[in-house]
């Protein structure tokens, strides 16, 4: 007897003929939000601390610098923007399309610590890198003496 990981979107295989095993996977595995030409998305982010500044990296591929919109209010910084879905006329035919379109807004809440006055946002190869630097006047831990 051998030990196979269970996958709900085959459920009952030993029912089905090949060819509607074929059929499920290119019309049912796909997630059917991805793709949209519409709605919304929450782009992937990485986040990494250094030293002197917060670092992130949101994954967005195929957009313009003109496509962000970043704000930075009270604390909150905020990421949106838009990746408009263009219904090009070519002789392709797609099996599946997998890249997200539509609106998007990630925000963030920042430590008091950030000097807002120096954040920097560059766009490049796809990837939207916000560099947050930390100022080093302001201190995470004080001691305060009792009088």
């Amino acid at each position: 007897m051998n030990i196979v990981r269970y996958n709900p979107r085959f459920r009952n295989v030993s029912n089905r003929p090949l060819d509607s095993l074929f059929d499920r996977f290119f019309n049912d595995t796909f997630d059917s939000t991805v793709g949209s030409k519409g709605g919304s998305f929450s782009p992937a982010v990485d986040i990494a601390e250094t030293e002197k500044s917060f670092e992130l990296e949101l994954a967005l591929p195929g957009m313009k610098k003109d496509d962000f919109k970043i704000d930075f209010k009270e604390g909150t910084l905020t990421v949106s923007g838009e990746r408009k879905f263009t219904d090009e006329e070519k002789e392709v035919n797609y099996h599946a399309r997998e890249t997200r379109y539509g609106a998007f807004s990630r925000s963030f809440y920042l430590p008091d610590t950030i000097d807002d006055s120096k954040i920097k946002a560059i766009y490049e190869e796809g990837i939207l890198k916000l560099s947050l630097p930390k100022d080093s006047k302001k201190e995470l831990v004080r001691t305060i003496k009792v009088g």
